[in-house]
């Protein structure tokens, strides 16, 4: 029997919250807003008895000025972001990056990307940079068009 990667966690808290997202994706499955389901995880969580907050603003301040105001979907026992979509394209690096900046902003250990718009639930586990290099969204004008 193979080992399980331990995060940062201790793997525990994360295997959970997936167990969770994937009980939520069972019970109401592809086609709602992504409002929905935040709430219905954030109310699967607390069934389990697990610390959650929606919502939860962070604050990016640079020399005591307040520059960006960032909301969490979901901050699981201070210490896990969770971030939900609901496509029904797969996730790309766009939705990587904000998380990647959600990770800078907190300082959080680890992060969870769920995409509850497809068939099968679609998940990532993100961690921090090892180093402070600074985070590039990609966007449509990166992409070359191919020439025809």
């Amino acid at each position: 029997m193979s080992k399980l990667v331990v995060d940062s966690t201790g793997n525990n808290l994360t295997f959970k919250i997936i167990g969770a997202a994937m009980a939520v994706h069972n019970k109401l499955g592809p086609g709602y807003k992504e409002e929905i389901y935040e709430r219905a995880l954030a109310l699967e969580l607390n069934s389990r008895e697990i610390e959650v907050q929606t919502q939860y603003p962070v604050s990016v301040e640079m020399d005591d000025e307040q520059v960006a105001l960032f909301y969490l979907d979901l901050f699981v026992e201070n210490q896990v972001v969770v971030e939900i979509k609901a496509f029904s394209h797969p996730l790309t690096n766009d939705e990587l990056a904000q998380v990647i900046n959600y990770l800078k902003a907190t300082d959080a250990p680890i992060a969870l990307l769920f995409n509850f718009g497809r068939r099968k639930l679609d998940y990532r586990r993100v961690f921090p940079g090892k180093d402070n290099r600074p985070v590039y969204r990609t966007g449509r004008d990166d992409v070359r068009k191919s020439e025809r």
